[in-house]
């Protein structure tokens, strides 16, 4: 079955001109690979919002979710750090993507380089319908870790 395609309107800026839009890079991919526009030494720590040379104009009641690229992560330490990131329908400046060095060396990013992966995403807006109590549930005030999924954690 064919996903739904969603236009989005992109806008080149001068120091993106000659690199490619983002794209998916198999048929089954879910994210589009998107790639720098500058280059950047991101040493270890480091945090660089690396510029992509686009901006875009995300229809209403969508977004695009900014992850990581697997194969930065895994074999690098570079990462989004706010993953998924979120660029909003209503935002214009240009896109950027927020990586992060978690490994020990310095990683040399190149303009052209793919460096994350664009998902576009439907929105659902919640509203807040406030009460003086919620309802009983088996796990109740129960979080961070106590539902267990991990042997070194107490059950």
């Amino acid at each position: 079955m064919q996903s739904p395609e969603v236009p989005i309107l992109v806008k080149r800026l001068p120091h993106g001109e000659d690199l490619p839009l983002p794209a998916y890079a198999t048929e089954g991919a879910a994210g589009m690979d998107v790639v720098a526009a500058e280059d950047v030494m991101l040493a270890p720590g480091m945090r660089h919002a690396v510029a992509t040379g686009l901006s875009v104009a995300i229809p209403h009641g969508y977004e695009i979710q900014v992850r990581p690229r697997s194969g930065l992560a895994f074999k690098y330490g570079v990462t989004v750090p706010n993953t998924p990131g979120t660029i909003d329908s209503d935002y214009r400046g240009e896109l950027k993507v927020l990586l992060i060095n978690h490994g020990p060396e310095t990683f040399a990013i190149r303009r052209g380089d793919r460096v994350a992966q664009l998902v576009v995403a439907p929105v659902t807006r919640g509203t807040w319908l406030e009460v003086g109590e919620l309802d009983e549930t088996a796990r109740g005030e129960g979080g961070f870790g106590s539902t267990g999924g991990l042997a070194a954690l107490p059950g």
